[in-house]
């Protein structure tokens, strides 16, 4: 009896010990399946084609900027830092004009900071400028 107790615990380790392998190799075939189905979703977008917004010109771009701090200043019309940004926007954009209200507001908001003050000037002479020009060309019918 002795001998047939010892053989059961051989043979009962080598089926532990096969099983135990046979878990390990799923494991880790479930590892790596798991990841080539994380990362072929990943590969494919980075290989698929810019996303329209960045074909967008710069300018639309800053006009969407533009209109982002319209829509905080509608909520927050005294917000400094929406009307410096809005300011400096419309004077890329090339809109004096419409650079002056945010810089009017922020220099009766803020009437101890000088470059405001010095910015708002230096657009309203440009745009006396432009006006006597375009006033000064002659007509065309």
């Amino acid at each position: 009896m002795p001998g047939s107790s010892e053989e059961y615990l051989v043979t009962r380790k080598k089926q532990i010990e096969r099983r135990q392998k046979i878990v390990t190799i799923v494991s880790i075939l479930s590892f790596f399946g798991s990841t080539v189905f994380a990362v072929i979703p990943a590969i494919q977008q980075a290989s698929q084609s810019k996303p329209a917004t960045a074909s967008t010109s710069p300018e639309s771009e800053l006009q969407q900027q533009a209109r982002g701090y319209e829509i905080v200043l509608q909520r927050e019309p005294e917000n400094q830092l929406a009307l410096e940004k809005l300011s400096v926007l419309r004077l890329q954009l090339k809109d004096a004009k419409g650079a002056m209200q945010p810089l009017e507001k922020l220099v009766k908001l803020h009437p101890e900071r000088q470059d405001y003050k010095v910015v708002l000037e230096q657009i309203k002479k440009q745009e006396g400028k432009n006006n006597s020009q375009t006033n000064n060309q002659p007509k065309s019918n």
